[in-house]
C-alpha cells in the first residue's frame, strides 16, 4: 500500500502545478481596461474631479465632466472619483485631498475655481491639475476654455426666429465673463435676425439653487416672453420646472438648455433646443494625452465651432422649423469662415 502511494504521489503533484499554472494564465489574460489601456500605450491613472457648488448630478456642466471620467474608467481602468464642495472654504481642501492621495491628476469644473487651482498648483509643482474655464498659464495645469458666444449665437439665432411674443429672456447663474460670454452670443444671435426682439435678462447669483431658477423664470415668463435660455447650472433646472408647470395648464413656453443635451432630461415638450457645450471630450482627452505622455501643461486649449466644442443639440430638429435650422447653418459657415466675429460681452 505504501509503496502504491509512494508512486500516486508525483502524478498528483504534477497535475496541481499543470492546474495551478493554467490559472495563473487566465487571470493574467482578464480582458479589463487597464489591460487594454496597456496595450494601446495608454498608463492607468487616478484622476479626481471636484466640482462647482452644484451637484455632479446638475444634468449639465459637472455631469459632462463626470461622465468623460467614467467612460476613461471603462475604456482604460482610470481610478476616478469626484468630490462636491458645499462651501467656498471647503474648494481648498478638496483640491488638496487629491494631490495628497497621490492621484495623477485633478480636476476643477469651474472658473470659480481657478485661484484655488493656481494656488495649488504652484505649492505643489509636481502635480497636475486641470481646470475648466478658465485661461491661467501654469506650468502644470492644462485649461480648458471654450467660445461659448459661438454656441451661444446659433440658439440665439433659433430663439429670435421662434418667438411669438418678441420677448425673451436669459437667466446666468453668476455674473462671470464665462457666462456673460452666454448672454453676448445669445443677444447678438437673437438681434442678427429679430432686431425688434427684447432680452429680459436675470443673474441669481447661485449655480446651486433650483428655487432661484424657478422664480426667475416665473418674473421672464410673467413679463411675457415665451422663450428662455439658461446658463445656470443646477439652478436652470429650476426653469424646467417653472416651464413644466406652465405647459400642464395649457401655456406654450420655451426652455433652452445648456451644457448638455437636455431634452434627454427634462422632455422634448418644453425644451426647444440646447447649446452643447463639449466639456466631456475636453476632460477625456487631455486625461487621456496625460496617460500617453502629452500632458497640455502651461496650454490654454480654446474650443468653439471650428474646433467643434460647441454646438446645438441634435434633437433640435424635433422642435425647431426646418428654416430655421437652414439660417443656423447660414450663420454656423459665417462664424467659422470668419465673417462673423462674436461679440463676448
Amino acid at each position: 500500500m505504501k509503496k502504491w502511494l509512494g508512486k500516486l504521489l508525483p502524478i498528483v503533484l504534477i497535475l496541481t502545478l499543470v492546474l495551478t499554472a493554467c490559472g495563473q494564465k487566465n487571470n493574467n489574460n482578464n480582458n479589463t481596461g487597464t489591460e487594454k489601456g496597456n496595450e494601446e500605450g495608454v498608463k492607468k491613472l487616478k484622476v479626481g474631479m471636484v466640482t462647482d457648488l452644484g451637484s455632479v448630478n446638475d444634468k449639465s456642466f459637472n455631469q459632462s465632466a463626470w461622465e468623460a471620467l467614467q467612460k476613461l474608467n471603462k475604456d482604460y481602468g482610470f481610478e476616478v472619483k469626484y468630490l462636491e464642495p458645499k462651501t467656498d472654504a471647503d474648494v481648498m481642501p478638496n483640491l488638496l485631498q487629491f494631490v495628497k492621495g497621490g492621484y495623477d491628476l485633478t480636476w476643477a469644473t469651474a472658473f470659480t475655481l481657478a485661484d484655488a487651482v493656481t494656488q495649488l498648483a504652484k505649492e505643489n509643482p509636481d502635480a497636475k491639475f486641470g481646470i475648466v474655464d478658465s485661461d491661467i498659464v501654469v506650468p502644470n495645469v492644462a485649461a480648458v476654455s471654450f467660445k461659448e458666444q459661438e454656441g451661444a449665437f446659433l440658439v440665439g439665432v433659433i430663439a429670435g426666429l421662434t418667438t411669438k411674443t418678441n420677448k425673451i429672456g436669459f437667466i446666468g447663474g453668476m455674473e462671470i465673463p464665462v457666462i456673460k460670454r452666454f448672454e453676448a452670443g445669445f443677444r447678438a444671435g437673437i438681434q442678427a435676425v429679430n432686431p425688434k426682439a427684447k432680452l429680459i435678462v436675470n443673474y441669481t447669483g447661485l449655480f446651486n439653487r433650483v428655487d432661484m431658477g424657478k422664480s426667475a423664470a416665473s418674473t421672464i415668463y410673467n413679463d411675457g416672453a415665451d422663450i428662455i435660455f439658461h446658463a445656470a447650472g443646477l439652478t436652470g433646472n429650476g426653469v424646467f420646472n417653472e416651464a413644466k408647470e406652465r405647459h400642464s395648464k395649457g401655456q406654450k413656453v420655451w426652455v433652452i438648455g445648456v451644457d448638455k443635451d437636455q431634452s434627454l432630461t427634462f422632455g422634448d415638450d418644453v425644451t426647444l433646443t440646447s447649446m452643447i457645450k463639449k466639456v466631456d471630450e475636453a476632460v477625456y482627452k487631455v486625461s487621456k494625452d496625460l496617460a500617453e505622455g502629452n500632458f497640455p501643461g502651461g496650454k490654454v486649449t480654446l474650443m468653439g465651432l471650428k474646433e467643434n466644442g460647441v454646438d446645438i443639440a441634435p434633437t433640435s430638429k424635433k422642435n425647431v422649423a426646418p428654416e430655421v435650422l437652414d439660417k443656423v447653418e447660414e450663420y454656423r459657415q459665417k462664424i467659422i469662415n470668419g465673417e462673423i466675429v462674436v461679440p463676448e460681452k
